[in-house]
């Protein structure tokens, strides 16, 4: 499809002359001697590689075959250039009229040091680090798997005082050496607008003074020392004042530093999924007294960004997670706070679980998520359970028809490697009858998380997070706090007679402790309040060194109930720092 090389190819110099009637090179080209990029990507067992540049003020972006003559790719660099500068001479058309001079040949050429590369050379091996492309006076640096950055997006909501994060993802490169500065522009300064630093970093926190600015980021993608092609982004829209006081202003007065051994901070959250806070019900029967922008995704990110950042946790168990904000916007910002995360999507949601953990503090060793109603059916560790519930052909169906999941994650300490954990995250059965379908699915859970430490990590320590949806008077916090329940508890009675399958649980472990306590309430709406969620440990491993205080009822209340313009949530988070107990302490318990 190139044809045949131009006869003004020059073979002695391993060059691509390119002739044209056209009078004068053209001015867009920087002068000799200028050195510009050209980037290249080209991995092992992959047909294509790419070889991108921009020349004459456009960008060329070429997939070529691997194994294809280097020759041939510049044959058709010389291709396009002519018919670039044939477009342009038929708009001089005139100002060309009666001309016969030749224009100077532009010459494309393939270096290696000062050598040309032979045409015959395939594209795998020509194009290498070291190399120089030149196109006429420009000459292009060879960057082969540069550091680039595939991804790269702004959140949509900037508001004043709270942490802007983009969205990145990179290859060839290593995120903590990439360099970003921040700038934003001056209003009425024109259509080309003035661009003032503001700020680098990953992270940036726009104050009252970048209202109604809008921001700029350039992201330099770095491995070491080897960079590659800045990045440019801009904001689509500018800077937008703040709520003011938040609920959790308060509370981040006590987590203004990280925790140290052999202390570590714990939040558990439901920070309400964006499927259900845009729901027809939820704007106009659970929460009608929450103004409809403060529903919004947009604003609620932003807010609970920002609480979360300023608790400094060391892991955080999350909640009704969308899978598009774990995505989008809770990933890109956790990561660049230190933390990697793990999500366990609700099997026929499309929310789910999400449990982050400072990677500077915990490595991930193994993970062992199931859906509850799943494993009951089908693994022989919950037969006994299983037979026990087939007793009432109705109440087991219900609870087969639950799509609850368990996350469960095992952290190597690694301040203390000897030290692991068990964290497990979870959200049961929501309605207010299915207390009986909530012990089951507890007795599931419980069951398998004592099967994984004993198996897969002895002697970690469990801590047990979640939206419980059960207050403490509950069957589910009785099994807990009691490691058994009788057969007699009312909640086997919670949805009437027809689903009444009485029977006694038990708890593979030691009494557990709720690290927080039982709050007043942890889910405030305005037609329910009560505490429904949990952070349990093992007293015979670990002891609580301090709880975060939940704001007072009248920051709950200022804007009637939650969530609201100052809180993000129909939950309050749990936030707590706890303390390892040293060995000998945990053998006399």
């Amino acid at each position: 499809m190139f044809g045949r090389f131009s006869a003004a190819f020059c073979r002695s110099h391993r060059r691509l002359l390119l002739l044209s009637s056209a009078g004068t090179r053209s001015s867009a080209w920087p002068q000799r001697g200028a050195m510009q990029t050209a980037v290249v990507r080209c991995l092992p067992g992959e047909p294509k590689l790419t070889i991108s540049f921009s020349l004459d003020g456009s960008h060329k972006h070429m997939l070529r075959d691997q194994n294809e003559p280097v020759g041939k790719v510049l044959a058709r660099i010389v291709a396009s250039i002519a018919k670039n500068q044939g477009k342009k001479k038929k708009k001089k058309q005139k100002q060309q009229e009666g001309s016969d001079a030749a224009q100077p040949a532009a010459e494309v050429s393939l270096l290696f040091g000062e050598d040309p590369v032979e045409e015959s050379v395939l594209n795998s091996e020509a194009w290498r680090d070291g190399a120089v492309l030149c196109v006429g006076d420009v000459r292009f640096e060879v960057l082969r798997n540069a550091p680039t950055f595939t991804t790269a997006e702004l959140p949509r909501s900037l508001m004043a005082g709270f942490p802007v994060c983009p969205r990145l993802q990179m290859e060839f490169g290593n995120m903590d050496d990439c360099e970003f500065t921040w700038l934003k522009d001056t209003p009425g300064a024109g259509a080309g607008g003035n661009w003032a630093e503001v700020g680098s970093g990953r992270v940036f926190v726009p104050s009252n003074e970048d209202i109604g600015s809008k921001l700029r980021l350039r992201c330099f993608p770095k491995d070491g020392t080897r960079g590659g092609l800045v990045k440019e982004l801009e904001s689509d829209g500018a800077v937008e004042a703040g709520p003011g006081t938040c609920t959790f202003d308060t509370r981040h007065l006590f987590t203004q530093q990280q925790t140290q051994w052999p202390e570590l901070r714990v939040v558990s959250y439901n920070i309400l999924a964006d499927i259900y806070a845009q729901t027809e019900l939820s704007k106009m029967v659970l929460y009608p007294y929450c103004a409809p922008y403060a529903l919004e995704l947009d604003y609620r990110i932003n807010l609970i960004r920002k609480e979360l950042c300023g608790y400094n946790a060391d892991l955080l168990c999350l909640q009704e997670v969308d899978k598009g904000v774990f995505d989008e916007s809770l990933s890109p910002a956790m990561d660049a706070f230190g933390f990697d995360g793990v999500f366990r999507i609700k099997e026929k949601q499309h929310e789910g679980l999400a449990t982050f953990y400072r990677r500077s503090r915990f490595r991930l060793l193994s993970s062992h998520d199931l859906v509850l109603s799943e494993a009951l059916g089908s693994d022989s560790l919950h037969s006994d359970l299983l037979r026990k519930l087939s007793s009432n052909s109705d109440l087991k169906e219900k609870v087969l028809q639950r799509s609850t999941a368990l996350q469960v994650s095992i952290l190597q300490d690694l301040l203390q490697p000897d030290r692991s954990l068990c964290v497990a995250n979870t959200h049961l059965f929501w309605h207010p009858t299915g207390g009986n379908v909530r012990l089951v699915q507890m007795g599931v859970a419980l069951t398998h998380l004592g099967h994984v430490i004993s198996a897969v990590s002895p002697g970690a320590a469990l801590v047990f997070c979640g939206d419980f949806n059960s207050t403490p008077p509950s069957g589910v916090c009785e099994l807990l706090t009691h490691s058994s329940l009788p057969q007699s508890h009312s909640d086997w009675l919670s949805s009437g007679p027809d689903h009444h399958c009485p029977m006694d649980l038990a708890s593979p472990f030691p009494p557990l402790l709720s690290a927080c306590g039982n709050p007043p309430y942890t889910n405030y709406v305005g037609g329910f309040k009560g505490c429904l969620d949990y952070i349990f440990i093992q007293p015979d491993h670990m002891e609580v060194a301090q709880v975060i205080p939940l704001p007072s009822h009248e920051e709950v209340t200022t804007y009637e109930a939650l969530p609201s313009v100052s809180h993000p949530s129909d939950h309050i988070a749990l936030v707590c720092d706890l303390l390892w107990r040293p060995p000998t302490d945990r053998t006399t318990q």
